[in-house]
């Protein structure tokens, strides 16, 4: 389709132009947000490069912002949790700097891993849900899973003959967040498998992990423990341990708002 160009149109015929040529290009940005824009633009008195770089601009935000959306469901997050909405002063285990620096993704760009180590109620699976969110927003492919449906997922694939694809598919991805590990026993076999996967991963892509249990702890869930000590190695070589304590703010919570209720 050609669209007709010519001097001098009317504004109802350039709007018709515009919406009709921004389908054809798919800019819906600018097809959306072209007349609040240029009413602006009019009333700023901006020049014409002015007026075409905001139209460029809030095309590029826009894709920004559904290439995140994208890459945040892709993650398979259970929830929506932010660092924005952590409560720092509930647990003063986590520290805020910490949290800070790791929210710049550094860490993933080399590579390395993180644990979060501590009793339920402390923030671990919030924590680990939000830097998983910091990191997608950010470009990168990330990926949520329990330790538990990943342990399933690869013991299937390897009775189908497809593990070595499974593997190769959570290896591609830049960050791999492992919740509950620690919460149940895995057999030698299952164990074994979730190995592979942190091989395939070892200082090249991030693993980030949260578990209930501090490392001593690991070999009931990794009943070997040869196979036990080199899983913590490869989490925790080169990585950021976290203890967010045994103190849970979430039951903390819980009783607060109960004696309040009492109290009204």
């Amino acid at each position: 389709m050609t669209l007709p160009r010519q001097r001098g149109l009317t504004e109802q015929a350039a709007t018709t132009a515009i919406d009709t040529a921004c389908r054809l290009l798919r800019l819906p940005s600018i097809r959306q947000e072209f007349s609040e824009i240029a009413d602006r633009a009019a009333k700023d008195q901006m020049t014409y490069r002015g007026f075409l770089a905001e139209l460029l601009m809030a095309e590029c935000d826009d894709r920004a912002r559904r290439r995140s959306e994208r890459r945040i469901k892709a993650a398979g997050f259970p929830r929506e949790k932010s660092l924005r909405t952590f409560d720092f002063d509930a647990n003063p285990n986590i520290d805020p700097a910490t949290v800070n620096t790791l929210a710049s993704c550094e860490w993933i760009k080399k590579g390395q891993p993180l644990c979060l180590i501590g009793d339920s109620g402390t923030g671990k699976s919030h924590m680990l849900i939000a830097l998983g969110t910091e990191a997608a927003m950010k470009g990168y492919r990330v990926r949520y899973t329990l330790a538990t449906k990943l342990v399933n997922e690869l013991v299937e694939a390897a009775d189908e003959k497809q593990l070595n694809k499974t593997i190769a598919r959570y290896g591609r991805v830049d960050l791999l967040c492992i919740d509950e590990l620690g919460y149940m026993e895995l057999d030698r076999h299952g164990a074994e498998l979730l190995f592979q996967v942190l091989t395939e991963r070892e200082e090249k892509n991030s693993v980030a992990i949260a578990s209930n249990e501090s490392f001593g702890g690991w070999t009931k869930t990794f009943t070997d423990p040869r196979l036990c000590a080199a899983i913590v190695d490869r989490l925790t070589f080169n990585g950021t341990i976290i203890e967010t304590g045994t103190d849970s703010y979430r039951l903390a919570s819980t009783r607060a708002r109960a004696e309040h209720a009492e109290a009204g």
